[in-house]
């Protein structure tokens, strides 16, 4: 029976790949995008995260280009080097049966073991901004034989600001390209992005009137702010949860909290911008293999994960718009898999959580706490399951044997069993609850927009700080170093600091964007214009952030070799 691949066009080789990993069915963005790739033509794609991406557009890229040549062919940008890992190794997994060579460039990793492989001939890289430039400034990498362009989780790239970079990348490559664009969501920044550099794209949008994937649970717990460990602590008391993506605002938080459930018992670990390459690198290892359950992470942290078979995505803090929730909780319920994502709201937090509803064009569902009573019964009806499926096997006559020989000392059977099933659960947590949790009551009516099911994300009831003006703005006077440059204006709602790096440094708009948001946790988009002088530079920063902006920024971190301090400006 031929592979339903056959009718995308694939050749034999790649359907034979796709078999061998298990690909039973094409999913939605592959049978919309591979034909149109393998036509030739641009393809702008809007797909969650876990609905083939990857697949989509490597599959035709291997096709399309010719391996051997000793030339790169094809590029993709990913905005993380985790993401660029997984696609490279994906990637690969996809061309088992072609010659192609594929190489992953981020930063890192030593530069002798990027730059010994493509002086050996690499037909495919994939690869993170900072990194790329880097490579193409040494005179190592040369684009100009691609004739393939990926840009992959385009609005997560602009986010963390390598929109200069990837400006700079695309200046290398031949005009004459192909070019495919994915991502999540499609803010007015990435169209705009793709109107620039696409030409007549095809635009495919899996979902477009629900932006969050149909095997995901989604439920809101409203809970104060100072219960929400106890909250937590309910929830994984159910037992349910098996593998789970604990996402905070802060760095800090993330820390605090990973410690914490590790004192109450919990298998837990932090993932943060304070931890180093191999450092994070064991983590997500200890979370892959199930040595731990639950990874409490920031949003910058978790950006590119792909891990599988995450059971439960829980928000302990609320993500800063609906761009942010559509990716945390795109990491369950992924591959056709059921998963659980549950959001903590606070009294004070309603508009926000109106705001990522309309965007979502959902009503997420309301859940109570489980109480004492739930917790145990759920217990009893794990340990019920457990005992059915060891009543099924047949290996019984040890056991037997010994429950004769006790009822012939004349006890009860029943006390037997029920001695017996104390013996089994012994293993089972102490059940130690805090005071009844008293249900966290909205400050204001959380109203949900219906209208707005209807309207772009960007029409939809917007943050405070929706309209306010993009991160940087090359060419302006004040990017140009010089000294005595006029201050410029002050956004609204914006605070503006000092950084003691500057021009002289090598700075960069998207390092200052990149390092402050990785570093403290808060999305790019509370960042607002950046005037990089000679040797400092001025930053506005939404005024919600400042005072975690100002905490963690005192030298704990560095950009270009160079510790990095900000303070308010004068």
């Amino acid at each position: 029976m031929d592979s339903p691949f056959v009718n995308l066009g694939l050749h034999n080789q790649f359907i034979q790949a796709v078999e061998q990993l298990n690909f039973d069915q094409p999913t939605p963005i592959q049978i919309a995008a591979i034909p149109a790739l393998l036509e030739g033509r641009d393809v702008v794609g809007q797909a969650q995260t876990g609905t083939g991406k990857t697949a989509a557009f490597a599959l035709p890229m291997l096709q399309k280009i010719q391996p051997g040549k000793g030339s790169v062919q094809a590029l993709v940008l990913a905005p993380t080097r985790e993401l660029a890992i997984q696609v490279a190794e994906a990637t690969s997994q996809m061309a088992r049966h072609s010659p192609a060579r594929i190489l992953a460039i981020y930063g890192g990793q030593p530069y002798r073991i990027q730059t010994r492989q493509l002086e050996h001939g690499v037909d495919v890289v994939v690869g993170t901004p900072g990194r790329l430039l880097d490579l193409i400034d040494q005179g190592v990498l040369d684009l100009g034989e691609v004739r393939f362009l990926v840009l992959d989780e385009a609005d997560e790239m602009l986010e963390m600001g390598f929109i200069e970079d990837v400006q700079t990348i695309m200046a290398h490559i031949p005009t004459k390209v192909q070019t495919a664009l994915f991502s999540a969501t499609l803010p007015p920044a990435v169209r705009k992005l793709a109107e620039k550099y696409l030409t007549d794209p095809q635009e495919i949008l899996i979902h477009p009137e629900q932006r969050t994937v149909a095997e995901t649970d989604q439920r809101l717990c409203r809970v104060k702010e100072d219960h929400k460990l106890s909250a937590l602590t309910r929830l994984i008391e159910m037992g349910e949860v098996t593998s789970a993506l604990i996402f905070t605002r802060t760095r800090l938080r993330a820390q605090e909290l990973a410690d914490e459930l590790i004192q109450r018992g919990y298998p837990a670990e932090a993932l943060h911008g304070d931890l180093n390459q191999s450092r994070r690198e064991y983590v997500l290892n200890r979370f892959r293999q199930h040595a731990i359950t639950m990874l409490v992470a920031t949003d910058v942290a978790a950006r590119g994960l792909d891990i599988v078979d995450v059971s439960h995505v829980i928000n302990y803090d609320l993500p800063a718009d609906g761009e942010n929730y559509v990716h945390r909780i795109g990491r369950t319920g992924r591959a056709g898999k059921k998963g659980i994502a549950i959001t903590f709201l606070t009294p004070r937090e309603g508009g926000l959580m109106s705001h990522i509803q309309a965007f979502t064009r959902q009503k997420i569902a309301e859940m109570p706490l489980p109480t004492r009573e739930d917790i145990l019964a759920s217990r009893d009806e794990h340990f019920i399951k457990r005992l059915t499926e060891q009543l099924s096997g047949k290996d019984f006559e040890r056991s037997r044997r010994l429950v004769g020989r006790l009822a012939e000392s004349q006890m009860d059977l029943a006390d037997i069993a029920a001695a017996a099933i104390q013996l089994a659960r012994a293993g089972e947590s102490r059940l130690k609850l805090d005071a009844p949790l008293e249900t966290a009551k909205p400050k204001t009516e959380v109203k949900f927009d219906w209208k707005a099911r209807n309207a772009e994300p960007w029409q939809a009831e917007k943050p405070a700080h929706a309209d306010r003006k993009p991160p940087f703005k090359p060419g302006k006077p004040w990017q140009e170093g010089g000294q005595n440059q006029p201050r410029r204006q002050q956004e609204p709602r914006m605070v503006t600091l000092w950084m003691n790096l500057g021009n002289t440094h090598g700075l960069r708009p998207s390092d200052v964007v990149g390092a402050i948001a990785s570093e403290v946790g808060i999305p790019g988009r509370a960042i607002g214009e950046i005037d990089i002088r000679s040797d400092h530079t001025f930053v506005d920063v939404l005024e919600k952030h400042v005072r975690s902006v100002l905490r963690s920024s005192d030298g704990q971190y560095f950009l270009h070799g160079k510790s990095v301090t900000l303070r308010l400006a004068n």
